[in-house]
């Protein structure tokens, strides 16, 4: 198959490239700075310089390709308000550009990656893709997902044969969001209390969620949208799952959301210093008492989606990251 790939150098997008290149697939990556895409080329992606603002590239980087998958986007919970432009323009225009020009090409096949955040704060219901969001967004990058989701769903409205992929929250080896920093953090004894220990999480493998998107290019029905999960958890259970498979102890001490939310102002200097973002009042509205869950049994039923359990994904995560457990 000849994949046309955005994000291909990201997290996620990385192992998708790898995994397309290691069955035969031709892959045609769009990048910002080739310079900066040398595994890429290494596993022979071909590599089309350009943006997601870039319409001529993302039109050469169709040409004559079977599928697209779009992945490119910026993930950030807590940013200021100065990087909510760009935010937008990567989330929201870029998805309208890629898919949009997908349909005007005549793509045959395309996978858009969204995420559960798309769902917004499922209030401790655990959701199927059926959810509808209820627009009231805990953070600018809930929003943004949000309106690109909703732009993928307008466009298979309009003729795009594309199916939509919802990952959960996904950690791995190389992992920078803030749930990888908090994991790292407790594997250098640098973590001496829990953050928002009850908020909820769907953890799922990097790898797993690879998988799930070559099933979804493979297997998936047109204009469906499928949940890649992993386990349904929450902040807490995830450290107490890294605790075990460690053999150390979790944490004993919570930080009150109280005293984050009186840091606030101090966010700019103290996030960068802890390793989380500078939004504080973002990051707590994204994270107290808020949920992130939803089943993935459709994946199962209909792709043969098959993730990895928590404490099994951790220890592959730890081996591959040179921790001793």
């Amino acid at each position: 198959m000849r994949v046309f790939l955005t994000g291909g150098t990201g997290f996620i997008g990385s192992e998708v490239a790898r995994r397309l290149r290691a069955r035969g697939d031709e892959v045609r990556a769009l990048v910002r700075s080739p310079g900066k895409a040398a595994a890429l080329r290494e596993i022979g992606a071909e590599l089309v310089e350009g943006d997601l603002t870039d319409s001529a590239a993302i039109a050469a980087g169709m040409h004559g390709r079977d599928a697209v998958i779009h992945g490119a986007a910026i993930y950030e919970v807590g940013v200021p308000a100065s990087r909510h432009p760009a935010m937008y323009q990567a989330n929201v225009d870029g998805t309208e550009a890629v898919l949009g020009a997908a349909l005007a090409a005549g793509v045959p096949r395309v996978v858009y990656i969204s995420t559960i955040n798309a769902f917004g704060n499922t209030e401790g219901q655990v959701v199927d893709e059926s959810h509808q969001h209820s627009e009231r967004y805990v953070s600018y990058y809930d929003e943004t997902k949000h309106l690109a989701h909703k732009a993928a769903r307008r466009l298979i409205g309009e003729g795009l044969p594309c199916v939509i992929v919802q990952p959960g929250a996904v950690y791995g080896p190389g992992d920078h969001s803030a749930v990888g920093t908090m994991m790292r953090q407790f594997l250098d004894h640098r973590l001496p209390a829990m953050m928002f220990p009850h908020t909820g999480l769907n953890l799922v493998h990097r790898d797993d969620v690879a998988d799930g998107i070559l099933l979804a290019l493979d297997r998936g029905r047109a204009g469906e949208q499928y949940v890649l999960g992993g386990e349904i958890t929450t902040m807490a259970g995830m450290i107490g799952a890294l605790a075990r498979v460690t053999g150390r102890r979790p944490p004993r001490l919570t930080m009150p959301t109280l005293m984050i939310r009186l840091s606030a102002p101090l966010g700019p200097l103290m996030g960068p210093a802890m390793g989380f973002p500078p939004n504080f009042r973002e990051l707590v509205k994204a994270s107290d008492g808020v949920t992130y869950w939803a089943r993935d049994d459709k994946a199962r039923a209909e792709l043969g989606y098959a993730p990895r359990a928590l404490e099994q994904g951790l220890r592959d995560t730890i081996a591959a990251e040179s921790h001793v457990a």
